[in-house]
């Protein structure tokens, strides 16, 4: 339910800035905050942290593989509408939670586990993000032309 909760609110941001592409830019760079604050900022003082190859479907009681669904929607939503370049912003949102999980695996003394489920998990919510941008963009533009006749 939260899910589809993301999924909503920002469509419904994106659709009320879609002509403000400052507003968009602020949105995005607001969205990434929980992503750095969730995967970056020290947890613990372990440091016997490992990672996990895994890979796991997300189902409804799955709420951690869900959240990190939900965690990289809003970025690569907001982003690839401001931007408009949905190709890029995919390559680039698959991209960092790379990295993320990189940073995880080779700083152990921020105490996070990097998990490829994690990896997996962002990169499907960069692609919701993505394709919900997409159809905005799409139906706004439907709607202006639709407008203009």
């Amino acid at each position: 339910m939260a899910l589809v909760l993301v999924a909503l609110v920002c469509v419904l941001l994106g659709y009320l800035a879609r002509h403000r592409a400052v507003v968009l830019w602020i949105l995005a760079g607001l969205s990434l905050v929980p992503v750095v604050a969730l995967t970056l900022i020290p947890e613990s003082r372990r440091l016997d942290q490992v990672c996990a190859v895994q890979f796991s479907w997300p189902a409804l009681g799955s709420v951690e593989l869900l959240a990190n669904v939900a965690l990289f929607i809003p970025p690569a939503y907001f982003t690839a509408l401001a931007a408009r370049r949905p190709g890029r912003v995919l390559a680039a949102g698959i991209g960092l939670s790379a990295a993320i999980e990189a940073v995880q695996a080779l700083i152990p003394a921020i105490g996070r586990s990097c998990d490829t489920n994690d990896w997996a998990m962002n990169s499907f919510g960069v692609i919701i993000g993505v394709v919900l941008a997409v159809l905005t963009y799409r139906l706004t533009r439907k709607r202006a032309n639709e407008d203009a006749d």
